[in-house]
Parts: C-alpha cells; structure tokens; sequence
C-alpha cells in the first residue's frame, strides 16, 4: 500500500516542467512516483493538467502556492487548483516580513484562518509547509507550534518538512509524531553539510551571494536523515503521503537523476509497510 503513497514536490524537476510539462510528468510516473505535489502549473490549464495527470496516472495531489498569490485572490486561487484536482492547498514559504518576530507575522495567522475556511467551503485542505525559521521562539514557544496552536485543524492542516525540522535542531521523526492526527502529508527531504548564513539562497528563494558548499540537499539515502525513522514516525502518526523534495540537485546528478535515486531509495524503505 506504502509503495503507492509516493509522490514528488515538482520544484525538484521546475527546469524540466519549464521545457517539457508532460514529458517531464510522464517521465515521474515512469520512476515510480504515484503522485505530484505542483510549484506553479507553467501557464498550463488546469482542467488539462488534472485530465494529463488522469491520463498518466498520476494523483494531482497537492500545490505549493506563494503566501502573496493566495492572500491576493483567496477564492480565485484556491479554484484554480481545485479545477486542476488537488486536495491540498500548501502555504509554502513566508518572505522576511511574515516571519516570526517581523510586523506581518500575525497578518499569517490571520490569513491562515481565512484561507482555511476557503479551502474548506471547496473542499480542499489547507497546510503549512515549515523551513527552520518558524523555530523561532514566541514567549519561549516555537512560532510554528503557536501557528499549529492559534489556527485549528479543522483550517490548517500540517506538512512537516523534515529537513528543515532538523536543520533547526530538532528530531525530525519526533516533530512528526508532535503532529499525530494532524499530518496527512511529510516531506522527505535529506541533506549533508551543516547550517550556513542566507541558506535560503540555496532553494532560489534568495540570492545568497555565494555556493559555498557548506550545505547542501541530496537524495534520500545519501545525506543524514534518518529516513527510515521518519517514514516509520509518518505512518505511525496517521500521515496519507510521503513527498519527495529536494530543492537543487547534488552529487554530480541531474534534477531527474536525484528524483530517481530518491523513489529507488523510499521504494527499498516502504518494503516493509
């Protein structure tokens, strides 16, 4: 059953989608991922993505769209990716001004709400996607507990991204279990190196001045997650799909080699689920 909960957060291959949608999609299915989490539908219909995917075989599972895109047309966006088929709305990522501590980062628990209701009125769900810097202490709580806390989960939803739970110096699999109930979606994602300034830089979301090395993400298997612990700690803990990411190819392999050598890796682990 495992083995068919799989599915890969697309800004892993954007650069393939860009030059071919379908036969970058197609090539996905061909790994062996049951699933597809979008970035962004590269100016494509999404009555016709939902219907390519049908096609492929593919579950258009879920969408990573920008903060800025949702809270400037709730109803208008949530709809787009409701035509293209996906359940799950993501919230992935906050510029600077909605983070914790910043003036706008109660603007993202409003919103949240807000969203929430929108995704649900149309039968989606609405999650959040962590990087570290929601480990940011509130009066000694982590913000991202206190945006889990201050926004239900009948509207909010969680989408633990566990290399950024480790980054942040916490337990991946233990910060899966935190969520039990609450967790219908975990990102995979492994890494090497340790923590460096502006690493933001280093998933195209900023421009860090430099690609030192220091850090860096890698297939599943390869880096230093314990990826078996938290695929055990998913679905122990209620979780519905494991999602592939890995924002930039490394090791010497293309943005496709990565995506093949990570579901080769998970298909090995989920044998036994």
């Amino acid at each position: 059953m495992w083995k068919e909960k799989a599915g890969l957060q697309l800004y892993s291959v954007r650069e393939e989608l860009e030059k071919d949608f379908e036969g970058t999609l197609r090539r996905v299915k061909e790994m062996g991922y049951s699933a597809v989490e979008f970035a962004g539908l590269y100016g494509n219909d999404p009555k016709k993505v939902k219907e390519l995917c049908e096609e492929i075989g593919l579950v258009p599972l879920s969408a990573h769209v920008p903060f800025q895109e949702l809270t400037a047309d709730p109803e208008g966006t949530v709809e787009i990716y409701r035509q293209a088929g996906c359940s799950y709305i993501v919230i992935p990522y906050l510029t600077e001004e909605y983070r914790p501590g910043a003036e706008k980062f109660d603007d993202v628990l409003k919103y949240a709400r807000l969203l929430g209701e929108v995704c649900a009125r149309k039968g989606l769900v609405l999650q959040y996607h962590n990087h570290d810097f929601e480990f940011a202490k509130i009066d000694g709580e982590y913000a991202l507990d206190v945006l889990y806390r201050e926004v239900g989960p009948e509207l909010l939803q969680t989408q633990i991204d566990t290399c950024w739970v480790n980054v942040a110096g916490e337990d991946p699999a233990a910060y899966v279990r935190k969520y039990a109930g609450r967790i219908p979606t975990v990102h995979l994602k492994d890494f090497a190196g340790r923590k460096a300034g502006r690493m933001y830089g280093l998933i195209g979301l900023e421009d860090n001045g430099e690609k030192s090395g220091a850090f860096e993400f890698r297939p599943l298997g390869k880096g230093f997650q314990d990826i078996p612990a938290i695929v055990k700690a998913a679905v122990e803990s209620g979780a519905q799909w494991l999602i592939v990411e890995q924002d930039e190819p490394s090791m010497g392999l293309g943005r496709m080699e990565c995506a093949q050598a990570s579901i080769e890796y998970l298909m090995g682990v989920l044998k036994e689920y």
